[in-house]
């Protein structure tokens, strides 16, 4: 059974998470760590828990959750994992990071394209790949089917949704990802998003007023 353990980092308060195995195998996803204190967090963390990453991954590639991907490479050797259609916006994130006057080097390793549909073994444990653009182009999420919960990215939060005043971002694919790849999970479902605290599959579909289960 997979462990979901969830890391703040940042000025803007970002969810980092780190996704393990009953073996310490560990998936990396979003590490927004900006600041060296914050670098330090993530790797006493994972060795306080005797983890072993094994894999890095972006849910999108806005700056905020890119911030530790070049740390992180460099800590684990691991390479870069995002959907393909995030290319642009990982491309432009240095230079979001200068607009919002957080500048910081982006990763310049090799980058691995996923697929949706497709899974992302841990061991004997799987993450389903969810496509779930709108907040970006080419946004993922990631389903544990066998632990009940998934990881959204910035695409649904706690009565709120991601942005789409973005380039590239548009409201009516963002809604159609919600209905259509989150809103079809159990209503029991966990999800873990981008920021701020978890909620479930069921109290959205209630209680979200920007997308609400019809």
């Amino acid at each position: 059974m997979l462990t979901v353990q969830s890391l703040l980092f940042s000025p803007v308060q970002e969810n980092t998470y780190l996704v393990y195995n009953e073996k310490g195998e560990t998936l990396i996803i979003d590490p927004g760590c900006y600041f060296p204190e914050e670098r330090s967090v993530l790797q006493e963390k994972i060795k306080a828990k005797g983890l072993k990453p094994v894999m890095l991954v972006n849910t999108h590639c806005h700056l905020d959750h890119v911030f530790g991907n070049k740390f992180v490479h460099e800590a684990w050797g691991l390479e870069l994992h995002f959907h393909t259609a995030e290319q642009k916006v990982f491309d432009y994130a240095p230079t979001a990071g200068d607009l919002w006057n957080l500048p910081f080097q982006n990763y310049a390793g090799p980058i691995h394209h996923v697929k949706e549909g497709t899974t992302i073994n841990i061991g004997e444990d799987e993450l389903t790949i969810l496509f779930t653009p709108g907040h970006s182009p080419g946004s993922i999420s990631f389903y544990s089917a066998a632990g009940g919960w998934v990881i959204s990215g910035d695409v649904l939060f706690r009565e709120s949704v991601g942005r789409t005043d973005l380039p590239g971002s548009d409201f009516a694919t963002l809604e159609k990802s919600i209905r259509t790849q989150l809103y079809t999970l159990p209503d029991a479902t966990h999800v873990y998003s981008g920021h701020g605290m978890p909620t479930t599959i069921g109290y959205e579909k209630q209680n979200n007023p920007f997308v609400k289960a019809i």
